[in-house]
């Protein structure tokens, strides 16, 4: 029945429809008015039809298989357990505890919770071998998958200093760690320090690979997944592609150093577009930007909490932000297709162009040195920089809307007595070996503004 339908009508072809778009533009020049130009330099087309596809990309993704992650972070013990208890209790699938003092009793921390076939990630501000090894014990007497997410490199790119003296120090003691703890993860990449930075997609992907390349030739002992700590903006079809993209091209790489080596993709929404005024506008950004995850194949999802920026960590925030994602999951049906994105010729085409600019961008960081040569004289974030004017003065112009800061702001709103932390760039003078690569929100200066005359 259905193909004697679809006999009933004649194919079109793309030539055909540019005609009619054509037409139907009295005039105006098709190239100019439908025809739009990314930051990536990648020109966007009114429609994509199979007569001009090429190729589509060699990835495989698992939507059916995310999860839902609670970030944590940990300064009291007891309020911790009861947040992370209470949290798998309430839908969370996983969770990630920040932990910055390497006293932490991990031990206390993690005997009593139900961690059984749960993933756990670990985002440490230290190397130390013995925690670690301790945490690898944990996981094998709790039967659970534990992510050690250790990132010297970005531990540096990030704060301008490495955790121990020098980069001898940092990779001589991951080595060690590797060879005591052979039941987790180890390696995590901070990439999404670089997009909440504004460095632009193909920037992104590129100094995501170049900062994991830099592992993959120190390390060789390295066998497990390497996590990709990534954040997602609201461009959506192009965040679909990023993940996917990354996906591909570090399954390429990986190959180069005859490793069947995995990645896996963590992701949570970006700073760099939420806002202090407005902000219930927050969960709409966080919703379209965790599904963006989802269709581009993250393994797991840890939400933002609309009032994360001026709030601290509490209860409705993180209910909020957790039941997006289990409305996603369990309402909107987002996990029960895998490969979501296949068949779409826009999201194959972005997916190929970014991967493509990305590995170029790639190639020639290695050729001039690699990645770390480059964060350490500056290079990295010289172009972060310029990536982020260009977006900054987007934002300053109107052209880069967020609705209820630049564009029908509400007069009324006001803040300066609910700002429970600093939400805008901190300055802290200290002695670095290098300029540290700084995160800022666009709406920063225009939020100072207001905050000065309430």
């Amino acid at each position: 029945m259905a193909n004697t339908l679809f006999n009933d009508f004649n194919p079109i072809s793309s030539k055909q429809w540019k005609q009619k778009i054509q037409f139907e533009l009295d005039g105006a020049d098709y190239n100019e008015t439908m025809i739009w130009n990314s930051p990536e330099d990648i020109q966007v087309k009114p429609f994509y039809h199979h007569d001009e596809f090429t190729k589509a990309a060699s990835v495989t993704t698992q939507a059916s298989n995310f999860q839902i992650c609670q970030n944590i972070f940990v300064h009291d013990i007891e309020k911790s357990i009861k947040r992370a208890i209470d949290t798998i209790e309430r839908g969370a699938e996983s969770l990630r505890f920040t932990i910055q003092n390497e006293n932490t009793d991990v031990q206390k921390l993690l005997e009593n919770l139900p961690l059984e076939n749960k993933t756990v990630y670990f985002n440490l501000s230290f190397t130390s071998i013995d925690f670690v090894k301790l945490l690898n014990a944990i996981s094998v007497e709790k039967k659970a998958v534990f992510y050690c997410n250790l990132d010297p490199i970005g531990q540096l790119a990030r704060d301008g200093n490495w955790f121990t003296t020098s980069d001898k120090n940092n990779f001589e003691t991951l080595e060690k760690i590797s060879n005591e703890a052979k039941d987790l993860s180890l390696l995590s990449i901070d990439s999404g320090l670089y997009q909440n930075a504004g460095a632009n997609i193909t920037q992104q992907i590129a100094y995501s690979l170049a900062h994991a390349n830099e592992y993959l030739n120190r390390l060789p002992s390295i066998t497990k997944p390497i996590v990709f700590q990534i954040s997602v903006g609201t461009n959506y079809f192009f965040e679909i592609a990023k993940l996917r993209a990354l996906r591909m091209l570090f399954k390429l790489i990986a190959a180069e150093y005859s490793s069947n080596l995995d990645c896996h993709l963590l992701v949570t929404p970006t700073k760099r577009n939420k806002t202090i005024y407005d902000y219930n506008v927050n969960m709409l950004r966080t919703t379209t930007e965790c599904m963006s995850a989802i269709l581009g194949g993250a393994d797991a999802v840890a939400n933002l909490p609309y009032d994360s920026l001026y709030h601290k960590d509490n209860e409705f925030g993180d209910r909020i932000a957790r039941n997006q994602l289990l409305v996603l999951k369990h309402e909107s049906y987002f996990d029960k297709v895998d490969n979501p994105a296949d068949g779409s010729y826009y999201i194959e085409s972005l997916t190929m162009q970014l991967a493509e600019k990305s590995l170029t961008l790639f190639k020639d960081m290695e050729a001039n040195g690699g990645f770390l040569k480059l964060l350490n004289d500056g290079t990295i974030k010289k172009k972060i920089q310029e990536s982020a004017a260009k977006e900054q003065e987007l934002f300053d112009s109107k052209k880069e809307v967020l609705l209820g800061t630049n564009k029908y702001p509400n007069k009324e709103d006001k803040m300066k007595h609910d700002l429970e932390l600093f939400p805008f760039v901190k300055i802290k003078p200290r002695k670095t070996l290098i300029t540290p690569i700084i995160e800022k929100r666009l709406a920063e200066k225009l939020e100072q503004e207001r905050l000065e005359v309430e």
